[in-house]
């Protein structure tokens, strides 16, 4: 089989390459998945230059996402043929993942790909998606409805930020996006923001401890000094959920938000999460929460070309979500 290897060289040298490979063979309660499609992550690329936050065995296959049909399967839960996917868990970071045609994973790690959903599709969500779903069924089980007010989406063209403007757009919620990306806004726009707010605008604000009431919820994807400004400006009883650290892993904060207007801060997880939650998520992903701007989103490239993308992804210039083609 083909697949996309990362292979050490050097104390911090890494180097990246398409190989031939034998198809890995099932062991107990596991099975081998004939992949389809992938997709392409930030802890991707940070696997793909050898970050031992992300991976520390060598050779290494990226991929934290992949969706195809069983290959083989020595679990009784699944049998050859069905239409599977994984996001997740340790796939991808120290056990190779998704970017070959055939990967072997445990069965306790696969979820089935509902009927109404292509692999394609579903792969385009990913893990963004999959995040993006799970922030805003945080924020509609804790009350926070469209006719609630604004919904702020932070680093708002990148996966997770631009799958979860199109689903709030889809459910009625007023969007309010933040970005960095000056020439993205049409973008934006075009994906169902209706308004865009440009970072360094944001983030040029008073330093009191409080603003002014603003947003019924916060769906934030980048941390840092970005999720301690829009603490400070959501409505009382409001919600905000906490996914990624693009901007910073520290949050500096006050006090004042949750004791004075009762402010809730929720931290969303979708790598340990419990099987059952994550194929809740993919059911409604593939109905009334499927989007129909997946195609103003998706950037469709193949092995050879995952290099090139990673670099975009390292350097802040993609936007939208990478979909890797594995299938022949």
């Amino acid at each position: 089989m083909k697949a996309f290897v990362v292979e050490k060289i050097g104390e911090r040298e890494f180097t990246t390459d398409i190989k031939e490979l034998p198809i890995p063979k099932c062991k107990e309660n596991e099975i081998v998945i004939k992949v389809s499609y992938s997709s392409l992550n930030y802890k991707d690329a940070l696997s793909s230059v050898g970050n031992p936050g992300v991976t520390r065995k060598f050779p290494h296959i990226t991929g934290i996402d992949v969706a195809g049909t069983v290959y083989e399967s020595t679990s009784t839960i699944f049998k050859v043929g069905e239409r599977v996917l994984v996001t997740g868990y340790d796939l991808g970071m120290n056990t190779d993942g998704g970017h070959a045609q055939y990967v072997k994973v445990p069965a306790s790690w696969v979820a089935r790909i509902p009927d109404s959903i292509t692999d394609k599709e579903i792969m385009t969500f990913g893990t963004a998606g999959l995040t993006a779903a799970l922030s805003i069924n945080e924020l509609i089980s804790n009350g926070v409805k469209a006719e609630s007010g604004d919904i702020l989406v932070t680093g708002a063209t990148g996966g997770v930020g631009s799958i979860a403007v199109s689903i709030l757009s889809k459910l009625g919620y007023n969007v309010t996006a933040l970005s960095g990306k000056k020439e993205r806004i049409e973008y934006l726009k075009r994906i169902g923001a209706n308004e865009v707010i440009l970072r360094d605008e944001f983030l040029d604000l008073s330093n009191r401890p409080l603003l002014s009431e603003k947003y019924a919820g916060v769906v934030d994807t980048v941390g840092g000094d970005i999720l301690a400004q829009a603490l400070k400006q959501i409505k009382y009883d409001g919600v905000a959920t906490c996914c990624g650290l693009t901007s910073s892993h520290e949050l500096n904060t006050n006090v004042f938000p949750f004791i004075l207007r009762g402010v809730r801060l929720i931290g969303i997880d979708s790598v340990e999460c419990k099987l059952e939650k994550k194929q809740a998520a993919w059911e409604k992903l593939a109905s009334r929460w499927k989007i129909n701007t997946l195609s103003n989103i998706t950037n469709e490239i193949t092995l050879n070309e995952i290099k090139d993308a990673y670099e975009n992804l390292l350097s802040g210039k993609a936007v939208g979500r990478y979909v890797v083609k594995i299938k022949e």
